[in-house]
């Protein structure tokens, strides 16, 4: 009864896998994503699916409220997160350790770690998390040896300006699930590119932070405003756009 139990479950598994679907290159609007509501929290499933470099990747937003209780502590043995804030104010338990991080903050969570995440503010607490698992095996060694778990907060971290606007640098590293993960924010205080179109190796994705943008993704226009997400799978051609004179911010994050 037992192996059949397995054999059964196993099964489950791989046809779940197969019925995944690559993710479509394009605009993930914020206010599309339908909402769930729980207790003191509500969340938002934005994309699931497989990609270039990920056999499984997710991203969801979640909305804890001012005295939600803490997620439940739990460690993802096979998977990795990178957790954004939106908004709000987040403590992070991290293996026994508290760390506080605020709106634009990173928490790069490699596989097997212990954590949870509280609203600690007297505002709506706001994350996306980004879960994923590479299609080339897991290596833990090259995760930590490149500095394992990662928190930042964006005052941290050094505004360099340029012609157009400016950003910050938040890492460019190799994690367990990535030979490469880069991720920075950029600001375009006016309206116009903010660098030749162009494509490379790695799957990227831009999360607009303010402001009002345009994308081109292989030869497809979208627009994309606070919240809004843009996808662009591996070797597509693409170059986002300030819609506006009005200054607009965004993340930028890419893989392979």
């Amino acid at each position: 009864m037992k192996i059949n139990l397995i054999i059964i479950l196993s099964l489950f598994i791989q046809t779940a896998k197969a019925q995944l679907q690559p993710v479509k290159s394009g605009v993930y609007k914020w206010a599309d994503h339908p909402v769930k509501a729980g207790e003191l929290r509500e969340s938002r499933k934005i994309l699931e699916g497989v990609s270039p470099h990920f056999e499984y990747l997710e991203i969801h937003a979640t909305t804890q409220f001012p005295k939600a209780a803490a997620s439940n502590a739990h460690a993802n043995d096979s998977y990795e997160e990178c957790i954004i804030v939106k908004e709000g104010l987040m403590k992070v338990m991290h293996d026994g350790q508290a760390s506080i991080i605020g709106a634009g903050g990173v928490f790069l969570l490699m596989p097997g770690e212990t954590h949870s995440l509280q609203n600690v503010g007297d505002t709506n607490l706001t994350y996306y998390v980004m879960k994923y698992r590479s299609k080339k095996k897991m290596n833990i060694e090259r995760g930590l040896a490149s500095g394992g778990s990662l928190l930042l907060n964006a005052d941290s971290l050094t505004f360099k300006p340029s012609s157009r606007g400016g950003g910050r640098a938040y890492f460019d590293r190799s994690t367990s699930m990535c030979e490469r993960f880069e991720m920075h924010v950029t600001q375009l205080n006016k309206k116009g590119p903010s660098h030749k179109p162009h494509a490379h190796i790695e799957t990227e994705i831009i999360l607009i932070l303010s402001g009002d943008t345009e994308m081109t993704i292989d030869g497809k226009e979208y627009k994309g405003t606070t919240g809004d997400l843009y996808f662009m799978n591996s070797q597509l051609f693409h170059g986002i756009r300030n819609a506006t004179d009005q200054s607009c911010s965004y993340f930028a994050f890419k893989w392979h």
